[in-house]
């Protein structure tokens, strides 16, 4: 099983880096692009017998308290086979 987390700025965080790629990409012609938030991607590979229930809780607690800043960013997470 791999856990998925994905972390990005909250929508009403100012995000520099989002707004440098989008005005690239609009200054390379992809025009129509109303926002780019740039975030953290992290792929977590659990291991065999893993408990999903358990497994969740403490990768949703981590996620909270150490992998994203919770004032700013977002994050979802996701557990696959």
């Amino acid at each position: 099983m791999k856990a998925k987390i994905v972390i990005t700025p909250k929508k009403a965080v100012l995000d520099p880096q989002g707004k440098t790629v989008q005005s690239a990409l609009e200054h390379m012609g992809y025009l129509g692009i109303a926002g780019v938030h740039v975030g953290k991607y992290l792929e977590i590979d659990l291991a065999p017998g893993t408990d999903l229930a358990a497994a969740r809780e403490a990768l949703n607690e981590a996620a909270h308290r150490f992998l994203s800043n919770p004032v700013i960013e977002d994050y979802k997470l996701e557990i696959v086979d």
